[in-house]
């Protein structure tokens, strides 16, 4: 340091690592002392590791809310008490006239209320199963640190969703393909002998939300990992993770039985075959009874599969159902399926695939359906398949870690993606089929039902990279639970308990989460454009790849010419809307009642039309590229007026992070309008900002080890 210069600036705060499950104490005294004699001890009535881990949060997060110490008691004092039973193991929860309420909220669901003892009777958390319980103990909490009133609570709560999955992309060598937080928090290689405490806490975090399962690694998968020494660790992590209701699953690798066995193939029709999985199924379960099931990505993007023996996905997919069948688990079959040396349309091939093979799945396959028919992109219209196979139970995937949406540099909040995609219509049975329904069960009448979501957690300390990623892991969450939630709702909840329940904060900080989403669409692929980005690693613009596979390349999907921009799928294109209902296709199919938002992913579009704005084409283009950087500054003084609510530490990161996203906010918007401007041939708009490069320099431009790309791949996800 040099002589007279001033001491560097010690930052103080907060790291991030307790995610929304602060526990910041009550800043506001007569606030804490009216929650305090509601909520002075604990009572449980029952005796199992979860309901010892519901009452352990309880003393801990009160404890810290309250500023006192909250101990267990062996009744129900009136005063005070917090009462947590289910109807076999409680008397006052009997007497409490809940059971009508209790039939009709399942093994998940619960009942927090007061007592029918006047003011003064106790907080009773109900449930029939103690897993309930430990739910209804963090909606408690979440009332307290969302400061919301619980003197007349009475809240009812049950998911619609059963299986609520977070799908790992992490590889048995600690990478994370399409992870930008750091690596793996699984660590094969201390396993099954050291367990983290951060096991227990991601476990604490995703019971939090109702999440109740996890496939540990990458659909590109590895068979090493059904080996019985990775089994071994694979048991160890279930043992973690069973008191907070949470069960494994597995990405199970389709030629295990020529990788691992003696056997020549894999056919899934081939008896030996059949056997070898029938045994694995077995060893696993010996060693983990609750195993939830394997997830498979097969023929898809050089992956092993049925198609390699002439075999359709079903009979893939049946091979392992009915090896789980005896044991409860399930099979979760991916849908993500293209072939380059298919000529059809990529947005089609999926449903061409599968449609034929509705209602030939076992009663424990699901197919596993991405909230799009391409691939993860920051808008796309509902994937087809969605309403198209009611006789097949769909899992739908959404993507939270953010591999084309600026990774974990850019602040998007995903939440009104997740509703976008829940609330889209399929008319598949009528008006209000929505897509929501359909996952549920409740639109075809399916008993089980299952929703993903591709993680965005590693090992960096504050678990998803930028400070506001985990919103995007607490919405998947909320919304696994309550598709009806609202993001908007679950944006206030999450900062409230993630930073400040101070209404100057929370106001100003919801509404810069809410415009995130539309901003990235705005100077990354607005008016529906998509799969623009670079290749492989997908990180920055990339409009003019055109080498490879067709359906790796951009112009693939863009269509830019001299005419215009757009990917024509009516019925003079592709007509890819032909797998959708009559209603939607009459919707996408003439460009005046198309949402412009999507207008180029299904019309290619002339330069120089006019769209509902007035402006032409080529004008639209460059205006939503601009008003996407502009979004992004707008969130830089936002979040500048905001930092004087938020610990040094955290408003310094944020600040840093959404200096890097205006940047390349920037070079998406100069890279593409410079590249569009090729082909239009049309001066910029008046006024326009300069772009800061030419063309060639963003063509040129090379990115070395992005993460989320491992060096040692099996292929794409």
């Amino acid at each position: 340091m040099t002589v007279g210069s001033p001491a560097p600036r010690i930052l103080q705060g907060e790291d991030g690592y307790r995610l929304w499950l602060r526990y910041d104490r009550v800043p506001d005294e007569a606030t804490r002392s009216k929650y305090a004699s509601l909520l002075s001890h604990v009572v449980m009535s029952g005796n199992s590791d979860t309901l010892s881990v519901a009452g352990a949060e309880l003393q801990h997060g009160l404890g810290l809310l309250l500023g006192q110490a909250i101990p267990l008691a062996t009744h129900a004092a009136q005063a005070g008490a917090i009462h947590l039973g289910t109807p076999d193991s409680s008397e006052l929860i009997r007497e409490a006239g809940l059971q009508e309420t209790l039939n009709a909220v399942g093994a998940e669901g619960y009942v927090l209320t007061r007592a029918k003892l006047g003011l003064q009777g106790p907080v009773i958390i109900a449930a029939n199963t103690d897993i309930g319980l430990l739910y209804g103990a963090f909606a408690l909490l979440r009332s307290v640190q969302t400061l919301s009133p619980i003197e007349h609570v009475h809240h009812v709560s049950a998911p619609r969703i059963r299986r609520r999955l977070l799908n790992h992309w992490d590889n048995l060598d600690g990478t994370v393909e399409r992870g930008y937080a750091g690596f793996s928090l699984w660590d094969w290689y201390k396993l099954p002998d050291y367990l983290s405490p951060r096991y227990t806490d991601y476990a604490r975090a995703n019971a939090s939300l109702g999440i109740n399962g996890t496939v540990l690694t990458n659909v590109n998968a590895h068979a090493l990992l059904l080996t019985l020494p990775y089994l071994r660790k694979v048991a160890a992590l279930a043992q973690v993770f069973r008191p907070y209701g949470i069960r494994v699953y597995l990405s199970a690798r389709f030629s295990a039985p020529l990788e691992l066995g003696d056997l020549p193939t894999a056919d899934p029709l081939d008896v030996n075959v059949r056997k070898w999985w029938q045994t694995k199924a077995q060893q696993i379960y010996d060693l983990i009874p609750d195993f939830g099931g394997f997830l498979v990505k097969a023929n898809s993007e050089g992956q092993p599969g049925p198609h390699d023996y002439k075999r359709r996905h079903v009979d893939g997919a049946n091979l392992l159902a009915q090896a789980l069948q005896p044991y409860g688990g399930v099979v979760i079959w991916r849908a993500f399926v293209y072939d380059s040396a298919v000529s059809e349309d990529r947005h089609k091939q999926a449903y061409l695939e599968f449609v034929p093979q509705d209602g030939e799945f076992e009663d424990n396959a699901f197919l596993q359906v991405k909230n799009g028919p391409i691939d993860f992109q920051p808008r796309e219209p509902v994937h087809p398949l969605f309403g198209a196979m009611p006789e097949t139970k769909l899992f739908l995937e959404f993507q939270i870690t953010q591999e084309y949406l600026g990774n974990a540099t850019h602040l998007v909040y995903l939440g009104p993606l997740f509703k976008e995609t829940l609330g889209a219509d399929t008319y598949a049975r009528g008006p209000g089929s929505t897509v929501a329904k359909v996952v549920d069960g409740s639109l075809e009448g399916h008993s089980d039902s299952g929703i993903a979501g591709v993680s965005n957690i590693g090992s960096e300390v504050n678990w998803c990279g930028h400070p506001f990623a985990a919103a995007n892991w607490y919405a998947f969450g909320r919304l696994a639970w309550d598709p009806a939630l609202s993001a908007e709702a679950i944006a206030e909840e999450w900062l409230r308990m993630t930073f400040s329940n101070d209404e100057r904060f929370v106001e100003p900080a919801r509404s810069l989460m809410l415009s995130s989403r539309e901003a990235v669409v705005d100077y990354m692929t607005p008016l529906g454009l998509h799969h623009i980005m670079a290749w492989d690693h997908h990180q920055g613009p990339g409009p003019w790849v055109d080498q490879g596979r067709p359906d790796w390349t951009s112009p693939y999907y863009h269509r830019a010419d001299l005419v215009g921009l757009g990917a024509n799928r009516t019925r003079s294109g592709t007509n890819a809307i032909e797998q959708y209902a009559p209603e939607v296709q009459a919707c996408y199919a003439d460009p005046a009642t198309c949402p412009e938002e999507l207008i180029l992913w299904f019309h290619h579009v002339p330069w120089r039309q006019n769209l509902k704005s007035g402006r032409s084409l080529w004008q639209e283009v460059c205006f939503h590229y601009a008003r996407g950087v502009g979004a992004v500054r707008s969130m830089q003084n936002t979040w500048e007026s905001l930092a004087r609510y938020v610990d040094d530490k955290r408003a310094l990161h944020v600040r840093s992070l959404l200096r890097v996203q205006e940047k390349e906010a920037c070079a998406w918007r100069d890279a593409c309008v410079q590249y569009f401007q090729t082909f239009s041939q049309l001066p910029l708009p008046e006024d326009y900002e300069e772009p800061e490069h030419s063309l060639e320099y963003y063509r040129t431009l090379t990115r070395y080890y992005v993460p989320g790309i491992p060096e040692r791949r099996f292929g794409r996800v």
